[in-house]
């Protein structure tokens, strides 16, 4: 047999990889997801992942063969993906993880939570006010300005103002604005009046209606307050004539000022019944 031969049918020796147990481990003590706030962990099996207590960035839990003991961080870094040179975070990478929380009761809280917060939420828009044009003072002084006062206040400006010439050739903004303002006025002086004679119309019949609606409820219940005045006025002169007039023979007596006082009193009273009366 050959010597090539003998060399092509001899295994060669083969590059070995290092098999250690210890290559990919974390010596921090294990993440409980019970220990972690609700917000940051994520129980879906599409996408199992925590926040990293490292570098606080979300990062896939590997669960190969689906053994427990084996649950780990995946390997990772705080930097965009296809940074060159990337530091590895070394405080989450291949950290154990211990999943001590019911998946189903997780699912069902977090579905309870979401219907809760899609309760609070609000889809109505809420538009931005439109914020009106403040108006010029020419706009607010014409409903309150008459003819004869928008002219006065013109002939004040021309008087005034270098600008406003007399002739009328020549005017500033201002003055432009009273002259139109003027001719305005005057063109609506007579329908303004017109139109403020009708509504003093207007007023003076709302008063003469209310006072005759008053004239007449007071008409239908007259009779009845009459009669109630009658009533209480005689009343009184009966009160007053039995205190005129001893109750006992040998009762106590009443002197000339009381007397006095009685009858004035009697006077007046009957005086009251007999204006009832008529």
């Amino acid at each position: 047999m050959s010597v090539v031969a003998t060399a092509e049918r001899t295994a060669q020796e083969r590059v070995r990889r290092t098999r250690s147990r210890h290559r990919n481990r974390n010596e921090l003590d294990p993440i409980r997801i019970s220990h972690i706030a609700t917000h940051e962990y994520d129980l879906d099996p599409a996408c199992i992942s925590l926040v990293c207590p490292s570098c606080r960035t979300w990062v896939p839990i590997n669960r190969p063969n689906g053994q427990p003991g084996r649950t780990k961080l995946v390997p990772h870094h705080t930097e965009k993906a296809g940074t060159a040179n990337a530091v590895v975070c070394k405080g989450g990478s291949h950290r154990r993880v211990i999943i001590d929380v019911d998946v189903e009761r997780w699912r069902r809280r977090l579905a309870e939570g979401l219907a809760e917060t899609n309760g609070r939420s609000v889809n109505r828009v809420t538009r931005k006010p439109k914020v009106e044009v403040a108006p010029a003072v020419m706009q607010i002084l014409s409903p309150l300005l008459d003819a004869k006062a928008v002219l006065k206040t013109y002939e004040a400006h021309t008087r005034n103002c270098v600008t406003c010439a007399p002739s009328g050739r020549t005017r500033c903004a201002d003055g432009s604005r009273l002259a139109h303002l003027v001719a305005h006025k005057r063109r609506t002086e007579p329908a303004r009046r017109a139109a403020l004679t009708v509504r003093e119309d207007l007023a003076e019949q709302r008063e003469q209606s209310l006072w005759l609606l008053r004239e007449l409820k007071w008409a239908s219940t007259a009779d009845s307050v009459r009669r109630a005045d009658l009533q209480r006025a005689h009343d009184a002169l009966v009160v007053t004539l039995q205190a005129l007039t001893p109750k006992k023979a040998g009762g106590p007596q009443l002197n000339d000022w009381e007397r006095a006082d009685l009858m004035s009193a009697i006077t007046l009273l009957a005086t009251r019944v007999e204006q009832l009366s008529q």
